[in-house]
């Protein structure tokens, strides 16, 4: 089966996530798809470079899945000719009638093509784990949610969010930070199943992910000081190299929803049972 994997974060963002040992979003799905699926062939795209080559609908059609990873851009920067690209790529897709996934950057595009609405959080930022994430009525009884708790956490980094919904769309899950952690979209002729959260990250990534955004998450007030930033990280990290460590685990909150994969990437398996492969 053939992916299509849409990196959209920026060259330099890349790049601060290489010096600080984080693999790069679309790498991360890829790691996640080939997991599952270990003969799957997989392109990545990384939709902001300038000699990025826009798929045609015909090549949008030829994949099985299309997957969004996260992303730093914001989808309301309307004069973003990056993000002007991705929103048209979607609506693309979504004409494809190919189904695709995604996480975070990608729960907000599929909203906003489709007609509905995000907006900055005024509560602010959503960093690290997002706590006591629980199912919708509907989200209970949907698919994508098979197998998983009814209430659980997950890794998470965003400071916009959807704040309207589109038609022919259903919220899936949510907490208390966020009314939308979770969304099946369904626009023209496809489907978007999405998390706000980020099944694909594991402790490691999500502690170099916080390494690398040190400096706005210390002006936000999550450390006090870069010591402060190295001990919780190193904390996340010792806890990812040796889970039976309970006393970290107790003081970070770090229960077996985020450590093990087969809860933690729950809806993305759905995704490839229920949403591709019973589709081909």
């Amino acid at each position: 089966m053939k992916f299509l994997i849409l990196d959209g974060y920026p060259k330099e963002s890349r790049e601060q996530f290489d010096s600080v040992g984080m693999m790069l979003a679309g790498k991360l799905y890829e790691q996640m798809l080939l997991k599952y699926m270990p003969d799957a062939d997989t392109t990545i795209l990384y939709t902001s470079d300038e000699d990025y080559i826009f798929p045609t609908l015909e090549e949008l059609k030829s994949y099985d899945g299309i997957l969004w990873p996260g992303c730093n851009l914001t989808v309301y920067h309307d004069q973003d000719e990056r993000v002007l690209r991705m929103i048209a790529i979607a609506d693309l897709a979504f004409e494809a009638g190919t189904p695709q996934f995604g996480s975070c950057w990608a729960a907000q595009i599929a909203v906003h093509v489709a007609g509905g609405k995000v907006e900055k959080h005024p509560k602010g930022r959503e960093m690290g784990v997002a706590r006591k994430i629980y199912l919708t009525d509907a989200g209970k009884i949907h698919p994508m949610f098979k197998k998983k708790p009814p209430v659980f956490d997950g890794f998470i980094s965003h400071d916009d969010e959807i704040t309207k919904m589109p038609e022919r769309s259903v919220i899936l899950a949510s907490n208390d930070f966020t009314t939308v952690q979770a969304v099946d979209v369904h626009y023209k002729n496809g489907s978007f199943w999405a998390t706000q959260y980020h099944p694909e990250y594991d402790l490691k990534e999500m502690s170099r992910l916080i390494i690398a955004r040190e400096e706005k998450l210390t002006s936000e007030g999550y450390f006090t000081s870069h010591e402060d930033m190295v001990e919780y990280t190193n904390t996340l990290e010792t806890i990812a190299n040796d889970p039976s460590r309970k006393d970290l685990r107790w003081m970070a909150g770090i229960d077996d929803d985020l450590l093990k994969s087969d809860i933690r990437q729950c809806e993305f398996v759905n995704w490839l049972q229920f949403g591709v492969i019973n589709n081909n």
